[in-house]
């Protein structure tokens, strides 16, 4: 197959050869590419598990604890929620 290959270049002039190699060049990097980012949004995603696993941790182990801390999870669970609907409200109206 490589003498095919060989002998079908060699049919051909220099110019032709270069844009042949240059456009499968170019396909392999565009692959290269795409497999790269798809591995940078895996270790993104990886990142985020592990944040919210520690923070679900965090927040049992507080749910568990004494009175006070749960008057303080209440005070902030109403918070972000209260900070929830704002950002919901200023990014769904229409833009001006």
């Amino acid at each position: 197959m490589e003498g095919r290959r060989s002998d079908q270049y060699k049919a051909q002039s220099p110019g032709a050869v270069e844009e042949i190699l240059d456009r499968e060049n170019k396909r392999m990097a565009d692959s290269l590419a795409s497999k790269v980012t798809r591995l940078k949004s895996d270790t993104d995603f990886t990142s985020v598990t592990g944040l919210l696993t520690g923070s679900v941790k965090r927040f049992s182990t507080m749910a568990r604890s004494g009175r006070d801390n749960r008057k303080l999870l209440c005070g902030m669970a109403v918070g972000l929620i209260v900070v929830f609907f704002i950002l919901s409200y200023l990014l769904s109206r229409p833009r001006t």
